[in-house]
């Protein structure tokens, strides 16, 4: 593997002809002309001029195809932007690339069956649907855009065009290790338990006790400080294979519990769940994100990354920003990192994909063991 096929540019000028200007230098120094891919992030004001930016990086750098998204912050070798304007240029000579354009999530017929990187706009794409219909030998990353509270302010880029809604995927050659991460930030606690009553999103029953007396029941006998990290971040996470014997982090799908109902002890999670199914209480905070995501990084480089990380997390959740650029800088052993802060983010969860929140759901190319 070689680190030297790909490259990632920051800039932060006010100026988007100047920010452009910047990145696709960058870009140039490091590769020259003609790269396979450009993969371009943009933030704050620079959304509104993403095609602009676009039309540059098209016309100098001259990509085979690009792809790109705005959001409301990003990431760059080791520095997240969360306040005001970005823009991240990623690229790399990754052999031919494939580009789709989606209004339906439905993925065409495609010439090879490599990793995908796609974007969507959450108002009028529908993420999860198409996440559930991948099958367990594909890889799929990446994330919902989340420059605008509204639809209709979003901005997807797909070669020479852009869009405001649907979604833009890359099909990536297979031979470039790529290797998906998902990281929950949240930790288990409270002992496993089946779903003994359910119907759909809500809970009745865990093991045979109603299912708001199993919650009471935890947080009666935790001790302050776990107390108030079910307070601040409590969680359901969702067993997705049944056969193991033991359960750790990496083995829920995580989702939200949404409220309860007091006279029938019933909670309502963010997800349909089946009864027999198990589950377990999780608790989201700074110290089991991080912890989830070293973890996953541990034993493990990689030349380049491409990570969508959730808007909840940066500062909102760490305390000061750059936490996740810079825990894989440090763990993957590169620089060469990119990414968008996402209202929503894809990525692969044992053997099947789904939509989440609060993770960190990265793309890693040219993975390997350290």
């Amino acid at each position: 593997m070689d680190s030297s096929r790909y490259a990632v540019a920051l800039s932060q000028h006010p100026e988007a002809e100047v920010a452009a200007a910047e990145v696709v230098g960058q870009c140039l120094e490091r590769l020259g002309p003609g790269v396979d891919l450009a993969v371009l992030f943009t933030s704050g004001t620079h959304v509104g001029n993403t095609a602009l930016i676009a039309r540059t990086v098209r016309r100098v750098l001259r990509p085979s195809h690009l792809i790109g998204c705005g959001s409301v912050a990003t990431l760059a070798h080791r520095q997240e932007i969360e306040a005001g304007p970005s823009t991240v240029l990623w690229a790399g000579n990754t052999g031919p690339v494939e580009p789709l354009r989606l209004s339906e999530p439905a993925l065409p017929g495609r010439t090879h069956d490599g990793p995908l990187l796609l974007m969507a706009d959450p108002y009028t794409f529908d993420a999860a649907t198409l996440a559930a219909c991948l099958e367990p030998s594909e890889t799929l990353v990446g994330g919902l855009a989340s420059a605008s509270s509204q639809p209709g302010g979003n901005r997807l880029v797909l070669d020479d065009d852009t869009f405001s809604d649907g979604a833009v995927a890359i099909v990536l050659p297979p031979d470039l290790g790529a290797k998906a991460i998902v990281a929950t930030g949240c930790h288990p606690v409270g002992d496993p338990m089946v779903v003994t009553d359910a119907e759909g999103p809500l809970i009745r029953s865990l093991a045979g006790r109603p299912a708001l007396d199993r919650l009471e029941s935890l947080a009666a006998n935790a001790d302050d400080t776990l107390r108030e990290r079910l307070r601040k971040g409590l969680h359901l996470g969702i067993v997705l294979d049944e056969q193991r014997e033991a359960f750790s982090p990496g083995d829920f799908l995580i989702r939200g519990i949404l409220g309860a109902q007091r006279e029938t002890g019933s909670l309502a999670v963010g997800a349909e769940v089946e009864i027999g199914t198990t589950v377990q209480f999780q608790v989201r905070d700074a110290t089991a994100a991080t912890r989830d995501l070293d973890d996953r990084l541990q034993s493990l480089e990689a030349d380049t990354a491409l990570a969508f990380t959730c808007n909840g997390r940066g500062s909102h959740l760490f305390g000061e920003s750059g936490h996740d650029a810079q825990h894989l800088a440090d763990g993957l052993g590169t620089t060469n990192v990119a990414g968008m802060f996402c209202a929503g983010e894809i990525g692969p969860v044992g053997a099947s994909h789904h939509l989440h929140g609060y993770t960190a759901s990265i793309l890693v190319l040219g993975s390997r063991q350290s």
